[in-house]
């Protein structure tokens, strides 16, 4: 097996909040108690740990997906990836040439051309000039902007930030790629593209650290997934599973919370089950999956439920409520669970999402949404094409026997 070409061991990360030296007198204790202070996870009052006691591997050919809250520190564990940060203690080890896209134009030159700016981030990770130059033209297509190319990039969107940075990042033939939110700022397409570079990259070994809030995303394209909060790994394992831990954590509900508590019915914990009445993120292909909906009624109400599912690359799948399927589960009061089962699953091996919502008694206006909040995976030995399964049997006839078989039906009549 290879050596991990990724290694983070024992990191913890600290800062200050308003640290200001305005005098000398501030400034001369303030680099001793740094030179000579315990490096050791006590804290003085106005310090806080952006990370504490992180540890983990990434191997050749593997995704890690790191996801979590604003403020979690997986951002700063970038940064101290691409060597902009230094850890307060630990041990960080990269194999080779790191591309990293972290921040949009965060390593760009502002005064300087799109043109110029490739082959400066080329001179920073190492490489010579004719390399750069080699790789140029694939550069500039990927990116889109060949028509800004030798415009100033503080001319330019930050979504032609985005599309130059990654194309730079990925072309450039890292050791190692780290790829942070800053592609939320681009088209759906360009995110699409992105995805598939990446996988290129990682079918041929590169290992990649990417860090998103678009779960879909992780879920198409990481080997694995790590939950961070408050600086420390709560979950580090199969992607479907990390992110149904990240649902679960109560950060993913106190925002809808405070928008939702004067309505009369609001969704509850909604959970994803398996054949054994389980909780489950994978599922096999033709099992068994039954959406639980729990619900609050503060008031009596009549309404309706309902269930979307997308494919990880956004495709409408399915849309069912019980309007539709003339289902009325009579006036709601109090707190209650309700079902939706598919006996047989026949969606295709992937990576889906489903959206679950409450509508009001026509079925036309939400009461209640949560839009692409369950992610769930699908496997299988199947090899169709699509995102549904299809059954269906095969036969073959030949001209001759269907000839032989219109002949001795003629015989007997």
């Amino acid at each position: 097996m290879a050596s991990p070409s990724v290694v983070v061991e024992h990191v913890w990360k600290k800062f200050r909040r308003g640290e200001r030296h305005d005098t000398l007198r501030d400034l001369v204790p303030s680099l001793v108690r740094r030179a000579f202070g315990p490096r050791s996870a006590s804290l003085r009052p106005e310090e806080f740990w952006a990370l504490r006691d992180l540890s983990f591997t990434v191997s050749p050919g593997e995704a890690l997906g790191v996801i979590g809250p604003n403020g979690a520190g997986k951002s700063t564990l970038l940064k101290m990836l691409s060597r902009i940060l230094r850890p307060t203690s630990g041990r960080l080890a990269l194999k080779g040439r790191v591309g990293s896209l972290i921040e949009v134009a965060a390593a760009f030159h502002p005064d300087l051309t799109g043109r110029e700016n490739v082959y400066l981030q080329g001179a920073i990770m190492g490489m010579r000039r004719a390399e750069i130059a080699r790789k140029f033209d694939d550069i500039v297509a990927f990116s889109g902007i060949e028509e800004f190319i030798d415009t100033p990039v503080k001319r330019y969107s930050s979504g032609m930030n985005a599309r130059l940075g990654f194309s730079i990042a990925a072309h450039l033939d890292p050791d190692v790629l780290l790829v942070d939110e800053v592609l939320s700022v681009g088209d759906a397409g360009f995110q699409q593209q992105c995805v598939d570079r990446m996988r290129q990259l990682i079918a041929r070994g590169t290992p990649v650290v990417f860090v998103s809030h678009n779960l879909p995303a992780v879920l198409q394209l990481c080997t694995r997934v790590m939950v961070v909060d408050h600086g420390t790994v709560l979950f580090d394992g199969q992607p479907a599973a990390g992110v149904a831990e990240y649902r679960r954590v109560p950060w993913a509900r106190k925002a809808a919370a405070v928008e939702r508590d004067a309505r009369d019915v609001q969704i509850g914990r909604v959970q994803l089950l398996d054949e054994q009445r389980e909780d489950a993120a994978v599922f096999a292909a033709s099992s068994r999956l039954t959406v639980r909906i729990g619900y609050e009624a503060r008031r009596p109400v009549r309404c309706h439920f309902a269930v979307d599912i997308y494919s990880a690359d956004g495709v409408y799948c399915a849309g069912i409520n019980s309007r539709m399927d003339r289902r009325d589960f009579g006036v709601l009061e109090g707190g209650g669970v309700v079902d939706l089962a598919f006996p047989r699953l026949a969606l295709l091996p992937g990576c889906y999402v489903i959206s679950v919502g409450i509508l009001d008694a026509q079925g036309l206006g939400p009461l209640d949404v949560q839009h692409r909040a369950y992610p769930f995976s699908v496997a299988s030995e199947e090899r169709d094409l699509g995102v549904v399964h299809l059954e269906r049997a095969w036969r073959h006839e030949s001209y001759a026997s269907v000839a032989a078989g219109a002949s001795a039906a003629g015989g007997l009549e």
